[in-house]
Formats: C-alpha cells, structure tokens, sequence
C-alpha cells in the first residue's frame, strides 16, 4: 500500500466538484462534454479536475476519435473501499469495547 497515492486520492476527492464527476462517472464512461453539460462549471474547468482525478489514479480514459473518455479506476476505487472498511471495523471494535468495558465513571450513592 502506498501511502502517498492514497493520500492522494483522498485528497482528489476532498473536492465536491470532484465528487459529482466521480458520481457521474459511476453511472458509466463519459466525455468531457457530457459531464460538464451536467455541473454548474466550465468544460474546462471539468478537464482540470479530471486530470487530477487522473493523476491520482482515480479515472482512466481512451481516445475515441478526437474525444476523451473518462471512466472510474475499479481498483483505485476499491483500494479506498478496503481503507473504509479498515476503518469502520476499528471504530466497531472500539465501541463494542467501550460498551463492554465497566463503567468506571459511575458515582457510588
């Protein structure tokens, strides 16, 4: 696991504009103009933010003909999966122990 990339990619989607073109492209592979048609910002802007999607590993694209198309990185997208279930299991954990431990906070009358 590397560190940097996936801090990286935590960081690609720290942006709510990113996070829509993720959403959108969840739906299935898309070109710049379709997923800019749908978003209150430029084509432009959207090609930007889709280089650092790219760059962080988390879109992929092929040319077809003079266009771009964007899809998700299943293995990227997983890899941050398995980082949330990592996390949500260890904070399971630590409620289950909480609530079993006793209570040591109680006042004794």
């Amino acid at each position: 696991m590397d560190a940097n990339q996936d801090a990286d990619r935590w960081g690609a989607l720290a942006d709510g504009t990113r996070r829509a073109i993720v959403a959108c492209l969840a739906d299935g592979p898309r070109a710049v103009g379709q997923l800019a048609a749908g978003l209150p910002v430029s084509r432009s802007a959207v090609s930007q933010h889709l280089k650092i999607l790219k760059d962080a590993g988390l879109v992929e694209d092929v040319a077809a003909g003079t266009r771009r198309i964007y899809r998700l990185n299943p293995v990227a997208l997983a890899a941050l999966r398995d980082q949330l279930d990592t996390y949500w299991q260890r904070a399971l954990a630590g409620y289950a122990q909480a609530a079993e431990a006793p209570n040591t906070h109680t006042r004794e009358a």
